[in-house]
């Protein structure tokens, strides 16, 4: 994804800001710095509480370790370990995050084709009605609503996700950012949270 000239671009701008504010001495490459990316919503999730518990730090070390470039085994996972400043000022680096990831959306997903003026009714979603969703949306777009907001990816069609109240609230409001919240199979796989 980060071949995309638009993709490639944003992220090394947000890169250069991001360590020279916050960590200037970390060595990170861009395809490691664009994985931090995309686990600012899962960190913004986990973070919804105002804290993140020892259980959620080991699920977000192994998703970043997942996400990471590799062969870090003697040595630190620069992924892991940019993360740890990234929750440090979570919050003054969630919109340009955020927004780094909206342009890759964008650029790779299509969205364009997806239905985005069908609304989904009040009340519970047809479990089928929502399969048919997901096969029929871009695969990339799937990949990332799982990457972000579930442990792991192929539970995203379960219908039954269990959540905590403030969790469920940043889900939605990343999806508000992200302008994912426009987007008929985003809906649905928001009510599939109990």
């Amino acid at each position: 994804m980060i071949e995309y000239p638009e993709v490639k671009e944003a992220t090394v701008a947000l890169k250069k800001d991001f360590l020279k504010t916050e960590a200037p001495y970390l060595e990170i490459s861009d395809e490691d710095f664009f994985s931090l990316i995309v686990m600012s919503p899962t960190i913004g999730i986990a973070m919804a509480d105002g804290k993140i518990s020892l259980f959620e730090e080991m699920a977000l070390n192994k998703k970043a370790r997942k996400l990471s470039k590799g062969g870090y085994f003697m040595k630190k996972d620069p992924v892991v370990y940019a993360m740890k400043y990234l929750i440090k000022n979570y919050y003054n680096w969630s919109d340009k995050f955020m927004d780094v990831l909206k342009e890759t959306i964008k650029a790779t997903c299509n969205i364009e084709n997806v239905d985005q003026d069908a609304k989904v009714t009040d009340g519970d979603i047809d479990y089928k009605e929502y399969r048919e969703a997901v096969l029929h949306s871009p695969y990339l777009l799937i990949r990332f609503i799982a990457s972000f907001f579930l442990e792991n990816d192929e539970d995203i069609i379960n219908q039954n996700h269990k959540i905590g109240k403030e969790e469920y609230q940043r889900m939605i409001l990343i999806g508000e950012k992200l302008e994912l919240n426009r987007i008929p199979v985003f809906q649905m796989f928001c009510k599939t949270f109990k």
